[in-house]
C-alpha cells in the first residue's frame, strides 16, 4: 500500500505563489507517475500536472507557464510550485501516484486526502 500525504495548501491573494508537497510512504515495489489533480464542489476532478519517474511532465493548459511540477525519486516526493495564482485556481488539490505494491502486482492509482488552496483578496 502507498500512503500519500500532502502539505502546503492555504489562502493566498491573486498573483501570489504557493508550493504544494506530497510524500509517498508505505510498502511498495516502485512508483512511476506522480502528480496533482484538483476539484471544486461543482466540477469533476481534473488534471493539473503529472511527472513520470523519468521526469516527463504533462500540464493542464490552464496552468502551463504558471505551475511547475517536480519530484525527487529517492525521497518519493512530488512538488507543485504554483505562481501567478488566480481565483479560478481555488480548489482542493490531490496528490496521486501510480505504483506497484509488489513486483508482480498490477499498477494501482493512489490518492492523498487533499489540501485546500484558496485564492482570494
Amino acid at each position: 500500500q502507498v500512503h500519500l500525504v500532502e502539505s502546503g495548501g492555504g489562502l493566498v491573494q491573486p498573483g501570489g505563489s504557493l508550493r504544494l508537497s506530497c510524500v509517498a510512504s508505505g510498502s511498495f515495489y516502485r512508483i512511476d507517475t506522480m502528480g496533482w489533480y484538483r476539484q471544486t464542489p461543482d466540477k469533476a476532478r481534473e488534471l493539473v500536472a503529472t511527472i513520470t519517474s523519468g521526469s516527463n511532465t504533462n500540464y493542464a493548459d490552464s496552468v502551463k507557464g504558471r505551475f511547475t511540477v517536480s519530484r525527487e525519486n529517492a525521497k518519493n516526493t512530488v512538488t507543485l510550485q504554483m505562481n501567478s495564482l488566480k481565483p479560478e485556481d481555488t480548489a482542493v488539490y490531490y496528490c496521486t501516484a501510480n505504483a506497484q505494491p509488489s513486483r508482480f502486482s498490477a499498477w494501482t492509482n493512489y490518492w492523498g486526502q487533499g489540501t485546500q488552496v484558496t485564492i482570494s483578496s
